[in-house]
Parts: C-alpha cells; sequence; structure tokens
C-alpha cells in the first residue's frame, strides 16, 4: 500500500522509441528519487508514449527541470489530484476458506470490484478505481490473507469542465 506522503503527479509524454523509459528513470535514481507509481504505454499517437509517474521527490521544480533537458522528452505537466482523474488497478488472490468466503464476496460487492477466478480456498480478485479507494479495498482484504498482489501505477487525466462549466466526474 502506497504510504500517505504528498506524492506528486507528473504526466511526461515522450517520444516513443527504445530506451526512453530507462532515461527517465535513470534520471530519478541518479538523484535519488523514488517513483513510487509508474505507467507507460504508447498515446493517441503512436510516435508518443505518455509516462504517468507518482513521486514525492522535492523539489519537484528540480525534477521537471532535468526531466525536460532530456531529448526524448515532448512535455511535462503535474497534475493536481482535484483537477484530475486517477485510477489504479488492484489484482489480489485472497485466502476465501468456507467460513470467510461470504465475507470476501460482501466486500466484494460493496466495492464494485470483480472475481476473476476461484479456487477451494482462494480467490481472485479485481478492483479498479480511485488510488484511495483501492488503498481501502486492499486493507479490508488484509485480514483474510492476501496470497499474492499486484497494483498498476496510477493512470490520470486532467478533469473535463462540463457544459455549465464546473467540473464533473461519473
Amino acid at each position: 500500500m502506497v504510504d500517505k506522503r504528498r506524492l506528486h503527479t507528473l504526466v511526461v509524454l515522450v517520444e516513443n522509441k527504445a530506451g526512453v523509459l530507462a532515461r527517465v528513470a535513470g534520471l530519478f535514481a541518479r538523484r535519488g528519487f523514488n517513483i513510487e507509481s509508474l505507467a507507460v504505454a504508447p498515446s493517441a499517437d503512436p510516435r508518443i508514449s505518455r509516462i504517468t509517474l507518482a513521486t514525492a521527490a522535492t523539489p519537484l521544480d528540480q525534477v521537471i527541470k532535468q526531466l525536460d533537458k532530456l531529448i526524448n522528452v515532448v512535455s511535462i505537466r503535474e497534475l493536481q489530484p482535484e483537477d484530475s482523474v486517477e485510477r489504479e488497478l488492484l489484482v489480489a488472490t485472497v485466502r476465501a476458506f468456507p467460513e470467510t468466503r461470504s465475507q470476501v464476496m460482501d466486500l466484494v460487492r460493496i466495492f464494485d470490484a470483480r472475481v476473476l477466478n476461484v479456487g477451494h480456498d482462494k480467490l481472485m480478485v479485481s478492483l479498479s478505481g480511485g488510488p484511495n479507494r483501492v488503498d481501502d479495498f486492499e486493507s479490508l482484504l488484509e485480514p483474510f490473507g492476501i496470497v499474492e498482489l499486484q497494483r498498476t501505477g496510477k493512470v490520470a487525466l486532467p478533469r473535463l469542465a462540463s457544459a455549465g462549466g464546473e467540473v464533473g466526474e461519473f
């Protein structure tokens, strides 16, 4: 589970070329900064990849200046939580013995998660949602016994202005 330090979400558009991600990650490593979350994929333009990363690195302006110096970086933007929509995916195998399976299933229903696979004494479940919602789901699964857990990095996009000029989310 991600700790509650102030994490900055950066969106870095880069040329979709071999080695670019290694250079971005290397910049953080050379400066002793940790990347808490990382998601990378080609954008709508196949020549450009979108890197979404979360870091507690400070001073952030120095990190951004250093990133901007990398030759394959097209643009950098920090997304504020209140101005963006963030999502993560969690996939977990959790113990679900006959006497506790209904409790695990109740959590799955409450969080609108999905059961992906069923075993004799385990369930594989998934949930996509905001990082806090995913954190909460993970915390509530822990007492049952998490056998395996995989979380994606955070992905985020700026919020859209609604027709009335207000920012909204479905």
